[in-house]
């Protein structure tokens, strides 16, 4: 019998029990899809990092009191008991390095309120920056001016605000020369800054800036700033930078010989690679596990062909009796098992897409599918069908057809 025959009968006896059928599927397709969303999840968040991360430059390092990633409780008491990094250690790295391009500190917090007229707004970001700070952090200031060395060293009370402070406490209106009120104190707005978007669900344009001086004489100088070092350039060249501000700050601060640094000095590019290992880690651990779902499938697939084989021993009985051979009995019921697990394949990828678009929708962070996951997925299924479909298609093969004709 030709295989198109054989497709043609098994299609037939798949659509004969519809209901079956789609219940059969279940397994597979909770298996397919699981693998489908974890590994759309684990590149979502790989491309959201490396968004986030190079929003910066691959050309910029930070220099802050406790590393971006702590893993343990003991970690943040270890961490938190370094010294704060203060402007004083901000000037000397931009005084002193050969190698820094760009030199800048900012200082972050939250407010309790900003106001404008008859406006308020809570939960704003209260963010400290040297002047320089919007060429580094790569933010298009759309109105106006950014605050000059000068506003900077006599501490200004000028601000620069996202587009959130605009739409919701200025209504629309232009922000330029509007004075808003942070926390009981005055601020003449000089610029606006352009709008960013959500990331994981929450606003990034919900912010007020001010001249980092200004911040210390309004919230007190007892917190740690973060330096931002922009190099000539990425690679050896950036990683030859760091080690010129690792010194200097080792200087300044007293480190001795031999000693940890009394800092955090982050590479991008070290960061990114951690952050890697952790999602591959994730999905290493994550793929197996739901690759379980597809062997329960399997079986499943496996048990339904075996129920199937008995109820249609006496249409098996016919088919040899009216010439069919053995191959032809064992590949139309191995079609049948491949088949199934093929359409449950193809249903999974489906719902794993959609359900990692979700989770990527509510989460805020960029959903990347893996073509190679969708080939892998669809590859796996199919041979899984097959695999368990083998031995109840040889026991239908192995069938006696004067046994299988006296069979009720």
């Amino acid at each position: 019998m030709h295989w198109s025959e054989a497709l043609k009968l098994a299609l037939q006896s798949l659509w004969v029990n519809k209901l079956r059928t789609v219940l059969t599927l279940f397994g597979v397709v909770i298996g397919v899809a699981a693998v489908i969303t974890v590994v759309t999840l684990v590149n979502g968040a790989n491309a959201y990092v490396d968004q986030k991360l190079n929003t910066y430059g691959s050309d910029v390092f930070t220099l802050g009191k406790q590393p971006a990633l702590i893993t343990s409780y003991a970690e943040f008491q270890k961490y938190n008991r370094r010294r704060n990094i203060s402007l004083d250690d901000y000037r000397y790295i931009h005084d002193n390095c050969q190698h820094c391009k760009e030199v800048g500190a900012a200082y972050s917090t939250n407010s309790n309120s900003v106001k404008f007229a008859n406006e308020t707004s809570t939960s704003v970001s209260i963010r400290g920056w040297t002047p320089n700070m919007p060429d580094i952090n790569n933010i298009n200031i759309v109105e106006g001016r950014i605050f000059t060395s000068v506003e900077d060293e006599r501490a200004t009370p000028v601000a620069v605000v996202g587009s959130d402070i605009q739409e919701n406490l200025l209504k629309g209106e232009d922000p330029i020369g509007k004075v808003i009120t942070v926390d009981g104190m005055p601020y003449t707005i000089i610029g606006l800054g352009e709008k960013q978007g959500k990331t994981l669900g929450a606003s990034q344009d919900n912010y007020v800036i001010l001249p980092i001086t200004t911040m210390q004489r309004i919230y007190s100088s007892h917190y740690s700033n973060t330096i931002y070092v922009k190099g000539p350039g990425s690679g050896p060249v950036l990683e030859e930078t760091a080690e010129e501000v690792r010194t200097l700050m080792r200087s300044i601060r007293h480190d001795r010989l031999g000693e940890e640094d009394s800092f955090s000095l982050e590479l991008n590019n070290s960061f990114l690679s951690l952050v890697h290992t952790v999602t591959s880690l994730f999905g290493a651990i994550a793929i197996p596990v739901a690759a379980i779902s597809l062997i329960v499938g399997g079986i499943v697939i496996m048990n339904i062909m075996l129920v199937s084989v008995t109820e249609r021993t006496r249409e098996i009985g016919i088919r040899k009796a009216l010439g069919a051979k053995r191959r032809d009995v064992l590949l139309q019921f191995v079609i049948e098992s491949g088949l199934m697990a093929t359409a449950g394949g193809i249903l999974g990828v489906l719902t794993g897409v959609v359900v990692g678009f979700a989770i990527s929708s509510v989460a805020g962070f960029p959903m990347s599918v893996a073509w190679w996951s969708v080939v892998v997925g669809l590859l796996v299924s199919t041979s899984v069908g097959i695999f368990f479909g083998v031995y109840p298609a040889r026991k239908a093969a192995m069938l006696d057809p004067i046994t299988a004709l006296r069979a009720d």
